[in-house]
């Protein structure tokens, strides 16, 4: 594992249930392309009345841009390849250990395109979102606006889910629609998510680091936001 950047200094936090949160929540960002939602997050927290900041950046790519835009904004890095791991249970050990040594309230796979494992999941889970780019659970995995086009739908959307072990299978957090045009091809139809995209998850991630989150007591996948 690689690590570059400035630490930011932060203060106590209260956790996933969040009543009573008197200190700024702690972000940790997993992202493996180009960066443009955790660039979202980043200006969001620079208000403080947002209620969080990003206390690292954490990708398995040494080259994604994602990084250099963590870095101009001071904030540290950590790069935990894939390959240099023997396996995928010793490179997910070594995610969860990275990210966990930031002590962060709330983590956001922000464009991350890999599964996270038991390990993490079992020492983070609960308190890891992340975004698709279709009204969950219709459209799974990463051709989700192919998809959605394939099928002629004229409706879809983003959803914002907490991360469990299947493939964008978690709990509903929030969603938005986004109509589906007649002349959308998969290019123009997955811009036009991505544009919805970004604002819900500023607003879902401030609103969870505000107030916390929960789940009915009656119906596990349906999670209260105050």
């Amino acid at each position: 594992m690689a690590a570059r950047g400035t630490a930011t200094p932060g203060g106590p936090a209260d956790g996933p249930d969040g009543a009573g949160r008197t200190a700024p929540a702690r972000l940790v960002v997993l992202v493996s392309g180009t960066g443009t939602n955790l660039g979202a997050l980043l200006e969001a927290s620079v208000e403080p009345a947002w209620g969080a900041y990003v206390v690292g950046v954490v990708s398995d790519r040494a080259d994604a841009p994602a990084l250099r835009r963590a870095e101009a904004a001071g904030v540290p890095v950590h790069v935990v390849p894939v390959a240099d791991h023997p396996d995928r249970a010793a490179w997910d050990a070594a995610l969860t250990r990275a990210v966990a040594a930031l002590e962060p309230d709330l983590v956001v796979l922000a464009g991350f395109m890999r599964l996270v494992g038991p390990a993490f999941l079992g020492r983070l889970g609960g308190r890891v979102v992340t975004t698709h780019p279709a009204l969950s659970p219709s459209f799974p995995g990463v051709r989700a606006p192919a998809d959605a086009i394939a099928y002629g739908v004229k409706v879809t959307g983003a959803t914002v889910l907490l991360v469990d072990e299947g493939v964008d299978t978690g709990a509903v957090v929030a969603q938005t629609a986004v109509p589906v045009r007649d002349d959308d091809d998969t290019a123009s139809l997955h811009e036009r998510i991505k544009a919805a995209e970004r604002p819900l998850l500023v607003d879902v991630v401030g609103r969870m680091a505000r107030r916390g989150w929960s789940t009915s007591p009656d119906n596990p996948r349906k999670v209260l936001l105050p």
